[in-house]
Formats: C-alpha cells, sequence, structure tokens
C-alpha cells in the first residue's frame, strides 16, 4: 500500500481520507489531461478472455469502446480482481460454460468521466469521479419497475456479458453511474461492487442487536464481519478453514473464529448463544459442508442469507434446516440498485468500516498474472490493479 494522502474537498479544505491507506482521489472538476475528443476513435490496453482455457491476455490496441446517446465513457484508473475473475481466469465449469471467448473481463473499478453521449443528462460530468454498478437492465420488466433492478430478467453484467473494466476505457449506461464521494479513496472506491454484496446481505438481515454466524471469510465474508459490526451485530461468530483469515476477522470484530473442520464448533457457538445458536446466518463460501452446518447451527427461527453459490446443485436437508426450523431463508443476488450504494457510502463515510487490511495489495495492469497468483496462493485477499 502507498503512504496515507487527503483529497481535497470541492471548497479547497483537506478532506479527511477513509482508511489508513488512502491514495490521492482525482479532481472531480477537471477533465482528464489527455481526454479524447469527442468522436474521436483510437485503442487502449485490455485484458480479455483469448481463448477457452486458463488465463487472459494483454491486448495494447483493443478498440476504445464505443458510446451511444444514452453512454457515459469512462476512463479507469483502478479495478479489483474478484471471485468471478478467478474463475474466469481458472476457466472453471462455471466459467466455461457462462463467458464468452473474447470477452474484456472485470467489473469493479473506480475512473473519471471521458466521454458523455449526447442525450446524458447534467449530473454526468466530463472529469467527475465514478464508479458503477455491474448490473445492467433495460428497466423495463417487472422488478427493474418495481424496485428490485437487481434481479431483472434481462440483467446483463459487465465483464460477464458484455466487455468490463480490466481496461484503460469502459462504456456504461448513464443509469448506472455512481458518482464517488471525495473523500472515498481510489483503492476503496475500486472495491465497492464487492462491498456491497455484503453491504446487501447483512442488511437484508437485519442483524441489529443480534448474534451473527458467517460462514466462509473469503474476500466478502470478511468485509461482512466489519459491515455487520458497523450495523449493529451484537456478536459475531465465523468459520472458515484458512487460519489466516480467520485471524484477520478476529482483528475485524469477530469475538470467536472456528476451524470449519473442528466437529465441535457448532456445539462450541451454541454454548456461547444460550444453547439455542445464532440469531443470524450468513452463508458466504458456497461450500456444500458451510451450508450444512451453518443452518444446523442456526437457531430455531432464525434468519439465513445466502449469498455463497455452490459450484454444482447440492443436497440439503430442506425439512429440518428450514421447515422445521422455521427458518427465514433470503436468496441475496448483487446489490439492491441503489439502495444499497447509498448505504455503504454512508457506512464508508462514517469511518467504521475497516478495510484496509482486506486490499491488501495494488498492482499495475501489466502484473495482472502476479495478482491472479497472489488471490490463488492465498498471499493476497482483495488484489486492485492501477490502470
Amino acid at each position: 500500500m502507498t503512504a496515507s494522502t487527503r483529497a481535497a474537498e470541492p471548497n479547497g479544505r483537506q478532506a479527511p481520507s477513509v482508511g489508513a491507506h488512502a491514495e490521492k482521489t482525482m479532481n472531480s472538476t477537471n477533465p482528464s489531461s489527455n481526454a479524447i475528443p469527442a468522436g474521436a476513435t483510437g485503442t487502449m490496453r485490455a485484458l480479455y478472455k483469448h481463448h477457452a482455457g486458463p488465463g487472459l491476455m494483454l491486448d495494447p490496441k483493443r478498440p476504445i469502446p464505443a458510446i451511444g446517446p444514452r453512454d457515459v465513457l469512462v476512463r479507469v484508473t483502478h479495478a479489483g480482481i474478484c471471485g468471478t475473475d478467478r474463475h474466469i481466469w481458472e476457466w472453471d465449469h462455471w466459467a466455461a460454460n457462462r463467458i464468452p471467448v473474447g470477452i474484456v473481463t472485470g467489473h469493479e473499478f473506480v475512473g473519471v468521466v471521458e466521454r458523455v453521449g449526447s442525450a446524458v443528462g447534467d449530473k454526468v460530468k466530463v472529469g467527475r469521479r465514478v464508479s458503477a454498478e455491474g448490473h445492467i437492465c433495460s428497466w423495463t420488466d417487472y422488478n427493474a419497475r418495481t424496485g428490485n433492478a437487481h434481479i431483472a430478467r434481462d440483467t446483463k453484467i459487465l465483464g460477464v456479458d458484455r466487455d468490463g473494466v480490466f481496461a484503460e476505457f469502459v462504456s456504461v449506461p448513464e443509469e448506472n453511474i455512481w458518482p464517488v464521494h471525495p473523500k472515498i479513496p481510489d483503492h476503496l472506491a475500486a472495491v465497492l461492487d464487492p462491498l456491497g454484496n455484503a453491504v446487501h446481505t447483512v442488511m437484508s438481515a437485519n442483524v441489529s442487536a443480534k448474534t451473527v454466524l458467517i460462514t466462509g471469510v473469503g474476500i466478502i465474508g470478511l468485509m461482512a464481519v466489519t459491515v455487520a459490526k458497523c450495523a449493529g451485530a451484537s456478536r459475531i461468530f465465523v468459520t472458515d478453514v484458512d487460519e489466516k483469515r480467520l485471524k484477520l476477522a478476529r482483528k475485524l470484530g469477530a469475538v470467536e473464529a472456528y476451524k470449519a473442520n473442528d466437529p465441535k464448533w457448532i456445539e462450541k457457538v451454541r454454548a456461547e448463544t444460550r444453547g439455542d445458536g445464532p440469531d443470524v446466518l450468513l452463508e458466504m463460501s458456497g461450500n456444500p459442508n458451510a451450508i450444512d452446518d451453518g443452518f444446523r447451527a442456526l437457531r430455531m427461527g432464525g434468519t439465513a442469507a445466502l449469498l455463497g453459490i455452490p459450484s454444482r446443485p447440492i443436497s440439503f436437508d430442506l425439512s429440518n434446516h428450514v421447515i422445521f426450523k422455521g427458518a427465514t431463508v433470503l436468496g441475496i443476488n448483487g446489490r439492491r440498485m441503489f439502495e444499497t450504494w447509498y448505504q455503504m457510502e454512508e457506512m464508508l463515510l462514517s469511518g467504521r468500516l475497516e478495510l484496509d487490511e482486506i486490499v491488501t495489495h495494488q498492482i499495475r495492469l501489466e502484473d495482472f498474472a502476479e495478482g491472479f497468483r497472489l488471490m490463488q496462493s492465498g498471499e493476497g485477499i482483495k488484489i486492485v490493479m492501477k490502470i
């Protein structure tokens, strides 16, 4: 991480940075110094899926995306590598059946507005620092028109269904643009997408004054620890197989961290919760054993919010885990558009989220292979590439 700096507020005062390793944010009023003239074409550097197999390739001369009347061209400055990108890199079963060869990958980013379409409103200005919601829809189906656009049936995802953000430029519809508050540093603004997953999961489960069990403390599970603490959870318990991440979870606010392969951990967490079990289960791993154990630990009448995605269909004891238990089960997908974005902005500005030890590395785009190696080896947690 680089040394902490602070970004200037519009009135010229120095705004305190959010996090101990904040980088200087982009000026939110001036366009980038090497802006592309309207209507111009050119090339850019971009990481793309070059074949139906492991790895990505850096294309130094990818065409800069065209924009339509309601689109915004963003010059990407920082992009986060996430679990989905790792699936694409490794070309697992999911990726092989989901990802089109040739696509530019990546969906977590912050950047600066480079150009806007002719019909874009006054709120999106050239030079503004922005991120964006990566789920793109037409806003015409039932869910989109009734406050649930995050599960619209025509959703397309940046870096999965259309070209993404591991590139110098990305085109995003105006409706998806999120202006980034000047007090939020670039390395955190680049990971608003996964933070939003954690915030959506935690807030949906109504954790205030409740005991919370988080199964799986990968990137988003660790974020969920600090989010749940910020949201007023009384006590937080976590499970995982990685001792390093269990240790970090304790540092972020978990009162107990159990090895998932300890046959007595359910007995231990029940002993800590009046013998009943935790009030809330946040399942972040997608691991079949973790899902089963989490429901066995959950108290009767508890709430389970499920974000983790199993790699294949699983066997599940519906009768005992849900019906006889009287459990409330919530399926969590993406972020609520845009309720979750307002929530996580306020949490970040409160100073109560601890994310700097989760964003462990910042690397250059050219060093992308090292970024994926750090993620695969467990040496790194959240990797941010400087584009």
